[in-house]
């Protein structure tokens, strides 16, 4: 399926890590985890990110790839993003959809790795990975104890990611550090970038999978 890019607006680094300091939990009175951490742009090999998702959805990675062939028309590589865009494509042309890099925090997991874990956007580093690119990513360092990522890393990385067409029913998604209020912990983007995850399930729905 064929998808064309209609408009992009373009924003810059500062713009991005400047919003993404503003980010909220959604429990703990809404604090604000990366108020004083440290966040760059920063490109990486995928396989030195530690996912903590057990799945990506293959449609959704094919997707990736669609929009990033139409954005290098626009001179714009969302796998190299010094900034981010906010997009309208043909699917959906009246939504306008920000695209910004994927979210890595540094991890201190319970077996005494520290590793970078994905946060958001474990589909555009599938993509990456399946093209053997590079990409780039915002790296948080820093983040206070109290407040770590909802979910624990992936044992064994990427081998324990599997490639699904779509969810399977009861599919257990991740292992949370609080099950049962795991939400408590969950960064919430969509303030400082409205739709960025938004869950998008109708067919033909502009989407930028996570």
């Amino acid at each position: 399926m064929t998808l064309e890019v209609l408009d992009v607006e373009p924003f810059g680094r500062d713009a991005l890590l400047g919003a993404l300091r503003n980010t909220r939990l959604q429990g703990f009175d809404r604090a604000q985890p990366y108020r004083d951490a440290t966040l760059t742009l920063e490109t990486v090999a995928p396989d030195d990110l530690a996912p903590a998702q057990r799945y990506v959805l293959l449609p959704g990675a094919a997707k990736i790839l669609r929009l990033r062939s139409a954005l290098l028309e626009h001179g714009i590589d969302m796998f190299v993003l010094d900034g981010g865009a906010y997009v309208k494509a043909s699917d959906a042309p009246v939504e306008r959809i920000p695209v910004i890099p994927p979210v890595v925090e540094e991890s201190h997991e319970p077996d005494g790795r520290t590793v970078l874990v994905i946060n958001d956007g474990i589909h555009r580093v599938y993509a990456a990975r399946s093209l053997g690119l590079p990409i780039r990513v915002v790296v948080a360092r820093g983040v206070p104890p109290e407040f770590p990522y909802y979910a624990y890393a992936l044992e064994r990385g990427w081998e324990d990611v599997a490639g699904l067409e779509a969810l399977p029913e009861g599919f257990q998604k991740k292992s949370y550090r609080f099950p049962g209020n795991h939400r408590s912990l969950f960064r919430d983007f969509n303030e400082q970038f409205p739709g960025v995850q938004k869950v998008r399930r109708a067919r033909g729905a502009t989407s930028v999978p996570r």
